[in-house]
């Protein structure tokens, strides 16, 4: 799942691939929102966790499984 983080007062926003689901980011958004938890946390694919401060969330992009293409095909 693709998932994209902007930060109050950052230039860039985060991008991360993470193999949780959308329903298991959706609810981990909505806890630091809430104030059950003081950071945003997710874990990307190659198990490295991202912590994003609650207070500095600008906006949670959920996007679609990305789907990995192997092989050679006609363009």
């Amino acid at each position: 799942m693709e998932v994209k983080i902007g930060v109050q007062h950052a230039p860039r926003e985060i991008v991360l691939e993470s193999g949780q689901s959308a329903d298991e980011i959706e609810r981990a958004v909505a806890d630091a929102l809430v104030g059950k938890a003081q950071l945003l946390s997710l874990e990307d694919d190659r198990g490295r966790k991202v912590l994003v401060p609650a207070e500095r969330l600008a906006y949670v992009e959920i996007g679609e499984p990305t789907v990995r293409k192997v092989g050679f095909g006609a363009m």
